[in-house]
């Protein structure tokens, strides 16, 4: 069985104190509790349980308050779990995380509190199954707004369907982790288009716009502009594409936890692991 590395980025943006932060009075948005546990401890919870993921580092600029959740100190002990110094910038943090690593990397967030360790072995799968260079992860619009309609307010469209991205990114080897600088700008394209000129190319600017190509056209074009076969995987379960990015969603994610837990899909206390 090949195994991944799993990054996980738990930075501040720009160094500043995220908003729900703030309400928690916690230092950083990565310790913010959500139904029960901080949101971090649902992201490493969920990468602990997969047999596929050999080491997980955190790349965190407080990596103390962290630290001290039970379940981070524990795979700590235990060396499966380390430490990486973030960067204010989402690609320089990446290459901190990345270096020395082993390949290939599953990158991911630490707000990214729906991700099941299912949902993380299914995206490792398939990138593997196509032999990707790198990789992201999207879910169906249709699949996202039967999770919960306000899950997501933007989609990528293509001509074959919406999708909404999932903060899941696979890179493949040292070399592919050149695909990393399309975040130099910070990401988040739907809501901020003109970064996607910057990042892809005002080609690719326009067929993103104007919805030319399916998902494969577009990342094809991507790939040769990186030199590296980037593919789109498609993922099984709409909550994936929820992450806790602000107050709306951060509800949204609550209510999906809850949901989760009454169906009795939720994963136990980390605490009891």
């Amino acid at each position: 069985m090949q195994q991944v590395t799993a990054l996980v980025l738990a930075g501040k943006r720009s160094g500043a104190l995220d908003p729900l932060a703030a309400n928690a009075d916690v230092a950083q948005k990565c310790v913010v509790p959500i139904y029960g546990k901080p949101l971090i401890e649902h992201v490493v919870h969920a990468l602990s349980l997969s047999p596929r993921i050999a080491e997980i580092r955190v790349v965190a600029h407080e990596p103390d308050e962290i630290a001290a959740i039970p379940l981070v100190a524990k795979l700590r002990r235990g060396g499966r779990l380390s430490f990486r110094e973030a960067q204010f910038n989402l690609v320089d943090s990446a290459k901190s995380g990345a270096n020395g690593a082993l390949f290939p990397i599953l990158l991911t967030t630490a707000d990214n509190v729906l991700v099941t360790s299912a949902g993380y072995e299914e995206f490792i799968e398939k990138a593997l199954a196509e032999e990707a260079g790198a990789a992201a992860a999207l879910a169906r619009k249709e699949d996202v707004q039967k999770a919960d309609p306000e899950g997501q307010k933007r989609f990528y469209e293509f001509r074959d369907g919406s999708y909404s991205n999932c903060n899941m990114y696979w890179i493949g080897s040292q070399g592919a982790l050149s695909a990393a600088e399309v975040f130099r700008g910070g990401g988040q394209f739907v809501k901020f288009p003109k970064r996607i000129a910057k990042a892809f190319g005002v080609t690719n600017l326009i067929r993103f716009y104007f919805g030319w190509g399916t998902k494969e056209d577009i990342f094809a074009q991507i790939s040769k502009r990186f030199g590296y076969k980037m593919v789109p995987i498609v993922m099984s379960d709409g909550q994936f594409a929820v992450d806790v990015d602000n107050q709306r969603t951060y509800d949204v994610a609550g209510r999906l936890l809850a949901r989760r837990d009454g169906l009795g899909e939720a994963a136990p206390s980390a605490t009891d692991s």
